[in-house]
C-alpha cells in the first residue's frame, strides 16, 4: 500500500491527487486500507490550509483503524501534520513521536522515517534527524529520505552557528535547497567565491514558482563572487 499511495501524489496538482485518492477509496477492500486513503485526503486538505476538513477526515479514519495498524500510524502522522501546519507544534509533537514508535515497532520503516522527519521540525532536530538517518542507513530502500534529513540537520547546525557541521550535512543533500544551504553556510564562513558558486548552482536548479525572497538571497550571494 505504501508504494501505491506514494505514486498517486503530485504536490503540484492537489485537485488531480484528490481525484485519484477518491477513486482508490472506492476500490480498497479493508477498513485499514480505507483509513489510509482517508488520511491522504486529510493531508491534501492540510496543504490547502483547510485544517478543519483535514481533522474531520482523520476522525473518519480513526474510527476504522486497529490500534496497532498502519492506518493508525498514518492517522497519527496526518493529525500531527495538521496541527503543525495549523500553528500548534506542541500538539503535533506527541503525535509524531507516537507515530514513530508504532511504525518502527510494526516495521513500517518509511513511515517511521517520515515521523522522525516531522518530529525533527517540532522537537529536538538533531536527535530526531539522527533517528531517521539510522533507519535509512540500515535500509537502502529508504535512500530517498537522505536529502530531506540531511537538509534538516544542516539548517539546525547553521542556526546554531555550527557552520562546518552544517556544510558537511548540506554536501550530502544534492537538491536545489541543499545548494542554497551550502551557499548560505559558505557565505557565513567568509568563503565568498565558493558561496557564489553554490548560489549560482542553486539558481540553475531552481524549480518554477520558487519563493521570491529565496531567489533574491541566492542572487545577492552569487553577485558577491
Amino acid at each position: 500500500m505504501e508504494d501505491r499511495l506514494r505514486e498517486l501524489w503530485d504536490f503540484a496538482d492537489l485537485d488531480g491527487t484528490e481525484t485519484r485518492f477518491r477513486a482508490l477509496l472506492g476500490e480498497v477492500g479493508t477498513d485499514d486500507e480505507r483509513a489510509e486513503v482517508l488520511t491522504q485526503l486529510a493531508r491534501i486538505e492540510g496543504l490547502r490550509e483547510d485544517f478543519a476538513a483535514g481533522h474531520r477526515l482523520v476522525d473518519e479514519a480513526e474510527v476504522l483503524v486497529a490500534p496497532d495498524s498502519t492506518g493508525r500510524v498514518r492517522a497519527l502522522l496526518e493529525r500531527g501534520r495538521l496541527h503543525r501546519s495549523g500553528g500548534d507544534p506542541a500538539a503535533a509533537q506527541p503525535l509524531f513521536v507516537a507515530a514513530f514508535i508504532l511504525a518502527k515497532t510494526r516495521g513500517d520503516l518509511s513511515l517511521a522515517v517520515d515521523a522522525a522527519h516531522m518530529a525533527s521540525l517540532v522537537d529536538d532536530p538533531e536527535k530526531w534527524t539522527k533517528q531517521g538517518l539510522e533507519l535509512v542507513v540500515a535500509n537502502p530502500g529508504l535512500v530517498r529520505w537522505l536529502g530531506p534529513l540531511h537538509n534538516n540537520l544542516g539548517w539546525f547546525y547553521y542556526e546554531n552557528g555550527r557552520y562546518d557541521e552544517a556544510l558537511e550535512a548540506f554536501e550530502k543533500t544534492p537538491e536545489a535547497y541543499a545548494e542554497s544551504g551550502k551557499a548560505k553556510t559558505l557565505h557565513a564562513l567568509g568563503r565568498t567565491a565558493e558561496a557564489a558558486e553554490s548560489a549560482r548552482r542553486a539558481l540553475q536548479l531552481l524549480p518554477h514558482g520558487a519563493h521570491e525572497e529565496w531567489v533574491q538571497e541566492m542572487e545577492a550571494i552569487a553577485a558577491e563572487g
